[in-house]
Order: structure tokens, then sequence, then C-alpha cells
């Protein structure tokens, strides 16, 4: 029988992936332009979030969001109506966003006007995390009513990010979410992770997500290109 050729697709397109991001993260330093790839499930709450977030950091920076959906713009519509610059990434079928589509919406945005960006990516826990999007940093948002078992289930996610942002925690007495359990999973996944607990209806824990975002722009802005 004849050799058969093994080519590692997903390898390859990952490690060309990897090298725009690179490329994206070494323009960024230069317009010192801090870019967020914020991801969760549907309906945790990435854009409540990103309108808080709006609200408490638009007097410091220069705020615009890069939305990602598969067919539709009512995210970039409600970031839009809030205040802030917005662009739609329409991926007609993608359930995340690589390099190469982000450098689109850095370029739509004009991303040398702004100091913070924030990516909205698909709602999805699976592929996102295997995307480097060119970000300078990753957070991630579960929601208490999708459960403290979401660790196991996708620690690749919870691996990747440098923030886990607990959202709907005005919830928590509700339901049976095991707060601790959650976080021995996570800590386990990334011991360096850091976890805010928040609630975008009744505004508990936003401040501190601002300030710990706040810092990290500020530190951004600090590097110096070699």
């Amino acid at each position: 029988m004849k050799e058969i050729k093994l080519i590692e697709v997903k390898e390859g397109i990952l490690s060309e992936n990897d090298n725009k991001a690179e490329t994206l993260r070494d323009e960024l330093k230069k317009s010192k332009t801090f870019l967020l790839n914020l991801m969760s499930s549907p309906g945790s709450g990435k854009t409540s979030l990103i309108l808080k977030t709006i609200d408490v950091l638009k007097d410091e920076f220069r705020i615009g969001v890069i939305e990602a959906d598969i067919d539709s713009m009512v995210d970039a519509v409600s970031v839009t109506n809030h205040g802030a610059k917005a662009v739609q990434l329409k991926t007609g079928g993608f359930c995340h966003l690589d390099a190469s589509m982000v450098e689109e919406g850095l370029q739509a945005i004009n991303y040398e006007r702004y100091d913070l960006l924030i990516i909205e990516n698909v709602g999805n826990l699976v592929c996102p995390a295997e995307f480097d999007t060119g970000a300078v940093k990753k957070a991630m948002i579960l929601s208490v009513p999708e459960g403290d078992d979401k660790p196991l289930k996708y620690p690749l996610m919870f691996s990747v990010c440098d923030v886990l942002v607990l959202n709907k925690v005005d919830y928590m007495e509700l339901s049976d979410f095991d707060f601790q359990a959650m976080k021995n999973r996570v800590y386990k996944l990334n011991p360096e992770i850091k976890i805010i607990e928040v609630s975008c209806r009744t505004g508990q824990g936003i401040d501190e997500w601002g300030e710990w975002l706040r810092q990290e722009i500020k530190s951004f802005s600090c590097i110096t290109l070699d």
C-alpha cells in the first residue's frame, strides 16, 4: 500500500493566524490602542457589560467596539445608541473571529483614534478560545444561570483568559450555583486568572471591573517600543 501523506490543516491555519495576530499587536503598540477580546456563550451579558464599561470609562478613554455576529447587527446598534462608535463583522456562519477578520474591523473603525477597543466575539465557548485575535488581553463572561460546571466542559476557554467576569451574581441565591466549586475548577486550570463578580442589572462589581480595565490600559500605554 502506498504511503498516504497527512496534512495537518488546522495546525497550519492556527500558525498562520498566530503570525497575523502578533503583527496586529505590534501595530496596536505603536498607536497605544488597547484591544480587549471579550468572549462568552450567548446570553451571558457581553453587550450589557460593554455598555456598562462605556458608562464607567467614557470620560477617560476614547472607546470603540468591534461587534461580531453570524447574521445580525442588533448589538452594534445598541452600542451606537449608547454613544460609542461600533463596526459590525458579519461572520456568515463562522463561530469565531480570527486575526484577519479583526484586522478588517480595526481598519474599518480607524483603530489609531481609540484608547480602548473591545471585540465582542461570537457567542461560543469553544472556537473563540482557539484563535488569537491580536488582542492585548482576553476576557470571558460566565453567567450564574449557566452553571458552575462550565470550566469542566470548556477548559480551554478558562485556561487562555486573563480575567473571568462572573455575571448575574444577583441570581446566586435563587440558584444552586456553587461559587467555591467554580473558583476551584477555574484556578486549577488557570492559577493566574482574575475573577470579578458583577451584576450588569444592579451595577454590583462594575466599578471593580472598570478599575481592572483602567489599570491594564494605563500599563499598556506605558509600553515602550524596542
